[in-house]
């Protein structure tokens, strides 16, 4: 049993009426910056760089 086009977009608008698309957007910003900064410190912690 496959997700569909239909169920992902049915799950989208149930989300949207949920939290609002003022909400959701707050939300992807602050992952977006969580994500970025996450990058970042894998980049900066990698064992084979000499120190």
């Amino acid at each position: 049993m496959s997700i569909g086009l239909t169920q992902i977009l049915v799950v989208l608008v149930i989300v949207l009426l949920l939290f609002g698309s003022k909400r959701i957007r707050s939300l992807g910003s602050d992952l977006g910056k969580a994500f970025t900064g996450f990058k970042k410190e894998i980049k900066n912690n990698d064992p084979d760089r000499d120190s």
